[in-house]
């Protein structure tokens, strides 16, 4: 862990020359550790990089968590409060509102909110003539990987990725997709299979969101949510049990978290799915 470059011995001649306040640029500084480092830290190594005693550090810590500058983990590691998160998805909106050059920025941004929450991996899907496709991807802090690789086409029949998109495409696209994957597989009563996925895709468009418990991988649970960028033109209006509908379609991202059946419990998935929506709203996303 690198120090910080003098911090605290270049403070008192700021203050001297400027009057500025002491206390304030110290514990400004111990948020620029945080933010330089982007990654939850442990509060030795915040000290370490302040030079300054853990005990001393802490009170710093605890005056940035009251003002939501900063927040502690349920490991007890300290990381970015959700003002930080805000400012810096405004800084990526900058003056110009909603365009397309900024959303994948944005979008990185919620990604590694939810996995500092969540502890759990997540990934950002966009939609492509072939199906989802996996453009960006953020792992927990774990000794265990479970992120697919950038790059990679996620199915639509097995996967909480492919299901959310499948919901929010139209049949004459997701149709042909559909009974390749399942042909490719060598699956019977294709007819039939069809019936049920589009029960399926009824069920993610009222719901909002999609599930999968294990389709894909034994003991690895996912959740997606659809991406819904507000526009000028589009007719946006909250639902009664708190979603977002729109009816600019086709869908073009989605988010996706992706857990262990301990980190990601179906038993919680309204739970998660509100913390997931809470998190992406304040990026003016969802």
């Amino acid at each position: 862990m690198p120090a910080a470059e003098n911090l605290i011995d270049n403070l008192p001649t700021i203050n001297k020359n400027q009057g500025g306040v002491q206390s304030l640029e110290i514990g400004l500084s111990v948020l620029d550790v945080l933010i330089d480092y982007n990654e939850p830290m442990m509060l030795k190594d915040v000290a370490q990089a302040m030079q300054m005693h853990p005990a001393k550090c802490h009170r710093y810590l605890v005056s940035l968590i009251r003002k939501n500058y900063a927040r502690q983990l349920s490991d007890g590691r300290y990381g970015l409060g959700d003002r930080v998160h805000t400012m810096g998805a405004l800084g990526a909106l900058g003056h110009s509102g909603f365009n397309q050059n900024n959303i994948l920025e944005r979008l990185t941004y919620i990604a590694n909110e939810i996995k500092d929450a969540l502890n759990c991996g997540v990934q950002i899907a966009k939609w492509f003539s072939e199906g989802p496709i996996i453009i960006q991807s953020v792992e927990p802090d774990s000794a265990i990987s479970i992120i697919t690789r950038i790059g990679s086409r996620m199915p639509l029949t097995t996967s909480a990725t492919g299901h959310l998109f499948a919901s929010y495409q139209p049949d004459t696209v997701i149709k042909p997709l559909v009974i390749a994957e399942w042909q490719a597989k060598q699956e019977p009563a294709i007819t039939e299979k069809w019936q049920h996925f589009n029960q399926l895709r009824a069920k993610v468009r009222t719901q909002g969101y999609a599930t999968v418990t294990g389709d894909m991988l034994m003991g690895v649970n996912a959740i997606t949510i659809p991406v819904i960028i507000p526009q000028r033109d589009s007719s946006i209006s909250p639902s009664s049990n708190g979603k977002l509908l729109t009816d600019s379609l086709p869908l073009e991202y989605a988010i996706t978290i992706i857990g262990t059946t301990e980190q990601l419990p179906m038993s919680e998935q309204r739970n998660v799915v509100e913390q997931i929506l809470a998190i992406a709203q304040r990026y003016q996303i969802v």
